[in-house]
């Protein structure tokens, strides 16, 4: 699914990877931890086309991470970045371009039901996204992956501003999805399920 063989690859004088294999299967569940700076963001960077290796390979799906795969490649992506990158604008309306992604994903029940499990009240849809908390944020971006319910997540730090029992809920929904999920997080809650493998980068 995700491969990376012999990458290299230095910004600033500073290397990031210096031959750098990984693998990750189909619906695997990844966790991975390591300190600040030692080049889990630029991980998803790579994978996602925004950085470029220096040396070696990376693919996904067998496709050489290029230009002329990218778009099939982030098409298949849904990316949960650390600071909850999201249009200024009202969510009713941000939750509408999900449409054109996936059809059936706002159905109205459908909605409703994934908004009341990572209780979200109704009344935010006729919010603008800068008017949320920072754990409303973080809760909408899960619920644009949610909704998308793309093959592949990449998700950093995804409950760093959600309170313990949210953050075991949404560790538990997450862990348990047929989907192939990568998760950079220092939160110990993913630590407590088996299904999650915790990659330690040093």
């Amino acid at each position: 699914m995700i491969q990376f063989n012999s990458a290299y690859l230095t910004r600033k004088d500073k290397k990031i990877f210096d031959n750098f294999n990984l693998s990750i299967k189909k619906n695997e569940k990844i966790l991975i931890q390591g300190k600040s700076g030692i080049g889990k963001t630029t991980f998803f960077k790579v994978l996602l086309g925004f950085e470029s290796l220096d040396k070696g390979r990376a693919t996904f799906n067998g496709w050489g991470i290029s230009k002329g795969h990218i778009k099939d490649i982030r098409g298949s992506i849904f990316y949960l970045s650390q600071d909850i990158d999201l249009k200024n604008e009202l969510v009713r309306n941000l939750l509408e371009e999900i449409r054109e992604h996936n059809p059936a994903s706002l159905l109205h029940k459908d909605l409703q039901k994934k908004m009341a499990f990572l209780e979200l009240s109704i009344k935010i849809l006729d919010q603008n996204v800068k008017e949320l908390s920072g754990g409303e944020r973080q809760r909408l971006g899960l619920l644009i992956g949610f909704l998308l319910d793309r093959p592949v997540w990449l998700l950093d730090e995804p409950t760093s501003a959600l309170d313990d029992p949210m953050k075991k809920k949404i560790a538990d929904f997450i862990a348990g999805r047929d989907r192939t999920i990568v998760i950079i997080s220092h939160d110990e809650v993913w630590k407590q399920h088996p299904d999650i493998k915790i990659e330690r980068w040093v």
